[in-house]
C-alpha cells in the first residue's frame, strides 16, 4: 500500500491553505524544500526526494504550522495517551523504544551525547534523559533507565500533549522512530 492519497490530499490542502509554491521545513537541524505545484519534497543536503513516509510527516507538519501550532502544554504523555495508541503500542515500543534501550540500557549516559545538536537539552526523567526538537513546536522526550541487578533496560520516548493537536497517531509513530534512528 503506497503514500499517494496521502501525499495528494497533503499537498492539495498546502495548496488551499498557502499562496507560497516553494516552501522549507526544518526537520532535525536540516531543510527540506517543499515545491508545492511540482508535488516534491527534497533533502537539502543530498538533493534526493524524500522517501513517501516521511514526506507525510513533514508535510502534515507543515501544514499544521501554516495553520498555527498549539502551544506546547508542559506535560508530558505516553504514545499510549493517543487516540488508539494503546492498542498500536506493541509496534511502537518495538519501533522506537527497544531501539533506544538496544543503544542506551547498558550506558544510559551515552544518551548526553546528542547535546552537541541545536535544541536538545538534559532533562530530569529515568537515569538519563533528553529533550528533542525534531520540528520547531514539537518536543519529543527520550529516557532511558539502565540495567542494574533487578530490572533490565528500558526506555521511555514521551511527547508534549501538543503532540495530539499537531499529528495523528501514526505520524507521532513515525516520528518517535525517526527520532530513535537519529540518536547518536
Amino acid at each position: 500500500m503506497g503514500y499517494n492519497a496521502a501525499l495528494d490530499k497533503a499537498y492539495n490542502k498546502l495548496g488551499e491553505i498557502t499562496d507560497e509554491k516553494n516552501i522549507s521545513v526544518g526537520f532535525f537541524s536540516d531543510e527540506y524544500p517543499v515545491d508545492i505545484l511540482k508535488r516534491t519534497l527534497t533533502d537539502a543536503v543530498s538533493g534526493k526526494i524524500v522517501p513517501d513516509f516521511i514526506a507525510v510527516l513533514i508535510l502534515h507538519y507543515l501544514i499544521k504550522k501554516i495553520e498555527g501550532l498549539p502551544e506546547e502544554t508542559g506535560k508530558w504523555i505516553s504514545f499510549k495517551e493517543m487516540d488508539g495508541g494503546e492498542i498500536y503500542y506493541p509496534a511502537f515500543r518495538k519501533r522506537a523504544v527497544e531501539p533506544v534501550i538496544r543503544k542506551y540500557g547498558a550506558n544510559p549516559e551515552k544518551l548526553l551525547v546528542n547535546l552537541d545538536r541545536p535544541g536538545v537539552s538534559k532533562e530530569s526523567a529515568g537515569d538519563c534523559s533528553v529533550k528533542l526538537y525534531p520540528f520547531e513546536g514539537v518536543p519529543v522526550l527520550i529516557a532511558v533507565f539502565g540495567q542494574d541487578d533487578e530490572f533490565p533496560a528500558d526506555a521511555s520516548v514521551l511527547f508534549d500533549g501538543s503532540i495530539k493537536k499537531i499529528f495523528v497517531t501514526e505520524d507521532a509513530a513515525v516520528l518517535a522512530g525517526l527520532v530513535a534512528s537519529k540518536l547518536k
